[in-house]
């Protein structure tokens, strides 16, 4: 006979690592089997992008920052598609069961918040990591993007990916209906990715803008990923760097405390 364990002891031990890898793997797999949607329509947006900017503007528009335009917004457009997909992942995963009524099946097992938010990280850094990889080494082979400091790149991809698959999970519980999130991505998350320096230096702004811009973290993602890309940036990556990992400990922060009360979860 089993022996009688504690209140508040589970029987698994303090962490559910098999729960949590099949909660990570579920969500992996969700995006991977629909991967034309997933993956090759935000690759295919990105390449057109770039073709667009090629044709409109070639080499008729100047250096940024010391590099041919080209070059410059590469890493803009590939952190502006990690930022989308990170937060597509765990925000459509999230809403959807809601919307079925099986997100039950998310809750019922024995996972802790932690774990929860664990399992949904996983598949946002995933599906960040994937497209950055691919899009990378498209902006090397055929932009001539040196990376001259590829790990503070991968670096900004992981911490954005926590960052915007936290935003996700947030919207994905607040929202009860697919209008209320598509409002969220078309009203925060799209415009702040825009208006972070994708396409242009802040140093280009008035100066009430580049107050704007430093106070948006959104920023930091595109400038970390611009600096491992190209040499330079703004700001300093290691200013970039710890507004981006404070920004991920609030928004993590938050997602645990909304998955601990069961907010529009729980009946």
């Amino acid at each position: 006979m089993a022996e009688n364990l504690e209140m508040g002891v589970r029987r698994f031990g303090t962490v559910n690592w098999l729960g949590t890898w099949t909660l990570a793997r579920r969500e992996v797999l969700r995006f991977m089997n629909v991967w034309t949607q997933t993956i090759m329509a935000p690759l295919i947006n990105a390449g057109l992008l770039l073709m667009i900017f090629t044709i409109a503007i070639g080499t008729r528009r100047g250096d940024v920052m010391g590099v041919p335009f080209l070059e410059f917004i590469a890493p803009g457009i590939l952190t502006m598609t990690v930022i989308q997909n990170a937060f597509a992942n765990t925000s459509s995963s999230i809403a959807s069961a809601k919307v079925q009524g099986n997100i039950v099946d998310t809750l019922m097992p024995p996972l802790s918040p932690a774990e929860l938010v664990v399992g949904y990280m996983a598949g946002a850094v995933a599906r960040g990591m994937l497209v950055a990889v691919v899009i990378a080494m498209g902006a090397w082979l055929f932009l001539d993007v040196a990376w001259p400091h590829p790990l503070w790149s991968l670096t900004f991809v992981v911490a954005g990916s926590v960052v915007l698959g936290g935003l996700g999970m947030i919207g994905g519980i607040y929202a009860n209906k697919f209008d209320q999130l598509a409002a969220i991505t078309n009203f925060l998350i799209t415009p702040l990715a825009f208006l972070s320096g994708t396409f242009y230096s802040i140093e280009a702004l008035p100066p009430a803008l580049q107050t704007f811009s430093h106070l948006n973290p959104f920023f930091y993602m595109i400038d970390g990923v611009r600096f491992g890309a190209i040499g330079v940036s703004d700001s300093s990556p290691w200013l970039g760097l710890a507004v981006v990992l404070g920004s991920a400990v609030v928004v993590l922060g938050i997602v645990w405390l909304m998955l601990r009360r069961g907010y529009r979860l729980k009946a």
